[in-house]
């Protein structure tokens, strides 16, 4: 199952975290042995949406009401699902402040794909969004199961809440949405697009929550989320692959910026979040490039790649670029500036192909 905090983190925080971390060590060990078995289910097969024509491609819908149905419970500390209802649709704050966070967060996530793609939560039709909170002792990671996103509490050293973050839920609800659409296999270069996708995601939640433009967006995934303990800004950068952190135990951001620097490697599904780097700085520098909020260009353009149905399960990098510049042609037209970003922004990263003839083959199969 996808979750935020990749085994090879972990791996590092157990391995060389023990005399400065000594409880974060202990808590990564535990968490890596929880989530292995998690790593090997690939999940049910994707449920996939009709091929449609440009003409019914989502529109914005800037006053549509959000209407989120949020069930929010407590494991207290234990690893069973999904734990004590504690909060539901319209019920106050509870004080407990992962309670709280974790229904703002799947509010605002909410509020994004309904206002802006047209979406009504994860399936498109109004499924309930269900969270658990305290999962586990000191467990070091968020993840989302098929049904719900849960959330641990960290281990105090190195990371903190993971309800702190907002991109961090975006990040998971995002997986949910991917599954119902283009159902990216969790395995290799679509693994690191299924990544990448809640990355994208994740970060547009947070801009859209705080009203931030692409020039002043971070673009971090998972900022708040470590202590103050450890140098580093985030999980992830999304326009600096490679920069999060750079910490004595927890060592240097591993991510590539460039398919010259693609790493093939049969940990981490195949190097789903490290090779995502990849396209979150295509993503990023398209955004930065067309400027205004990302939302409004990239992020729509990749919801249509996202739910055209010309996406195979195994799709790879290429194949992605390419259905992104279609997209972009599709709903701003050829030759358009956004259009131009797009295909720049693959460019960069050195995306081979060219990504207008690989669409049109594409769509003629």
């Amino acid at each position: 199952m996808p979750q935020i905090v990749p085994p090879y983190l972990l791996d590092r925080i157990a391995d060389a975290g023990a005399e400065r971390f000594p409880l974060a060590a202990e808590a990564a060990r535990r968490s890596l042995l929880h989530d292995a078995p998690r790593r090997a289910l690939r999940g049910a097969p994707p449920i996939m949406p009709l091929p449609r024509d440009d003409d019914e491609l989502p529109t914005v819908l800037p006053d549509a009401p959000s209407t989120p149905d949020r069930r929010i419970s407590d494991a207290g500390g234990r690893e069973t699902l999904p734990g004590r209802l504690v909060r539901r649709e319209d019920e106050p704050a509870t004080g407990d402040e992962s309670v709280d966070d974790a229904y703002d967060g799947l509010g605002d996530t909410h509020r994004l794909f309904d206002r802006v793609f047209g979406r009504d939560s994860i399936d498109g039709a109004g499924m309930p969004l269900e969270a658990t909170v305290h999962f586990g002792r000191r467990y070091d990671n968020a993840f989302w199961d098929g049904e719900r996103m849960v959330f641990g509490d960290g281990d105090g050293e190195v990371f903190r809440g993971f309800t702190d973050s907002l991109s961090v839920i975006g990040h998971e609800l995002a997986h949910g949405v991917t599954e119902h659409t283009a159902g990216l296999r969790y395995q290799g270069q679509s693994g690191a697009l299924n990544e990448h996708v809640s990355d994208a995601f994740g970060a547009l939640v947070e801009q859209y929550a705080l009203g931030q433009d692409a020039g002043a967006a971070t673009w971090l995934i998972g900022e708040g989320i470590f202590t103050d303990e450890v140098e580093g800004r985030a999980l992830r950068s999304m326009i600096e692959p490679g920069t999060a952190y750079d910490d004595d135990v927890l060592g240097r951001d591993p991510q590539p910026d460039h398919m010259r620097d693609y790493i093939d490697t049969a940990d981490d599904n195949g190097g789903v979040h490290l090779n995502s780097g990849i396209p979150n700085r295509a993503f990023a520098l398209a955004a930065r490039e067309l400027d205004g909020f990302a939302w409004e260009h990239v992020g729509r353009i990749w919801y249509d790649a996202l739910t055209s149905g010309r996406l195979g399960r195994d799709a790879t990098f290429a194949e992605f670029a390419a259905e992104t510049v279609r997209t972009a042609e599709a709903r701003f037209g050829a030759g358009s500036r956004e259009a131009r970003a797009v295909e720049r922004g693959w460019q960069a990263v050195g995306v081979p192909g060219e990504p207008s003839e690989q669409a049109a083959g594409a769509a003629a199969e």
